[in-house]
């Protein structure tokens, strides 16, 4: 099955059980997200990826440059352990992740969570690559990336007992847009794709023509 068919069946029941009300408000929110143009103007494919430092889910030091060494790098941000949408998309890397390697890259993921909820992923969905915390969203903002939630989002978070400080031990109610990566040993991005909506992610079968491309 294809990601988009989990992902829309994910939403289908999440829509046939969910109150009118918080639908409106959730595709209002990502509406607004599209109007607001942030995802066009996040880093691109032909940019230099910024680098960083940022924490595994054992605590360990984590640097692009370090992930570059070992070859391109597929970067992947998703929100967290509690979007049943971003579980989807890490279980289809996982299992594209053989091909991944084949090709000669790495794989890593990024979101604002703590480390233990990382480890908590890891352990549930038995990924066998890194998940990073980025505390803040600052390395998502470094991409273009982060956003803030509107207040009747955020409300509807908290009655759903989603509750973002817990998850990400910090208080500012941001978030990552979901967004892939191709990112060359040069650090140069050679493949990007930004979604306001992320209900929608590509299937990761694309990453592998621009990967083999930069194999030669």
């Amino acid at each position: 099955m294809m990601l988009q068919d989990r992902l829309d069946a994910i939403k289908t029941d999440f829509e046939a059980k969910a109150p009118l009300e918080a639908l409106t408000i959730m595709r209002n929110a990502t509406d607004m997200l599209h109007a607001s143009g942030l995802a066009e103007r996040a880093i691109g494919a032909g940019a230099s990826a910024p680098n960083f430092v940022l924490k595994d889910a054992d605590g360990a030091d984590v640097t692009l440059e370090g992930l570059l060494q070992k070859g391109p790098l597929v970067l992947t941000f998703y929100r967290g352990i509690w979007c049943p949408y971003c579980n989807a998309d890490l279980k289809a890397l996982e299992e594209a992740r053989p091909r991944l390697e084949a090709l000669g890259a790495s794989l890593a993921a990024v979101s604002p969570q703590t480390g233990a909820n990382s480890r908590k992923t890891r352990r549930d969905l038995g990924l066998g690559f890194p998940i990073l915390t980025d505390t803040g969203g600052e390395v998502a903002s470094l991409f273009g990336l982060r956003w803030t939630l509107p207040q009747d989002l955020k409300a509807l978070y908290q009655q759903f007992g989603v509750d973002l400080p817990g998850f990400n031990g910090d208080q500012s109610w941001t978030l990552p847009m979901p967004a892939r990566y191709v990112i060359g040993t040069d650090g140069i991005i050679r493949y990007s794709e930004v979604n306001p909506d992320y209900t929608h992610r590509p299937d990761p079968s694309v990453l592998f023509p621009v990967l083999g491309n930069l194999a030669g």
